[in-house]
């Protein structure tokens, strides 16, 4: 089997849980994660994971985007469904005000 198989095999495979990342506000902690479903340690497990990487990071912070990304790769790799809460609405093309040269 190869590399590429194995990509396919798990695309098709339906999701184990399902989470809900919140943004409290600007004091820290900053974010709180709810599982909607899926087993519980795991996703205890996946929560201290998001912590690890976001609790003391308020959205604004450069570091968050590129630590936001980690965590959508990590719930994606775990078929965990992420839903974002971050108090605003998020444009949809994040690069469409960038592309001027």
């Amino acid at each position: 089997m190869t590399l590429a198989g194995a990509d396919v095999e798990a695309v098709d495979e339906p999701p184990v849980g399902q989470a809900t990342i919140i943004y409290l506000g600007p004091v820290a902690p900053h974010w709180e994660v709810r599982a909607v479903y899926g087993d519980a340690d795991f996703m205890t497990s996946f929560r201290d994971r998001v912590h690890a990487r976001l609790l003391l990071l308020p959205p604004h912070d450069p570091q968050f985007r590129r630590n936001r990304e980690r965590v959508n790769r990590d719930a994606e790799r775990e078929r965990i469904i992420v839903n974002w809460d971050l108090g605003y609405p998020e444009e949809e093309d994040e690069y469409s005000g960038r592309e001027r040269v």
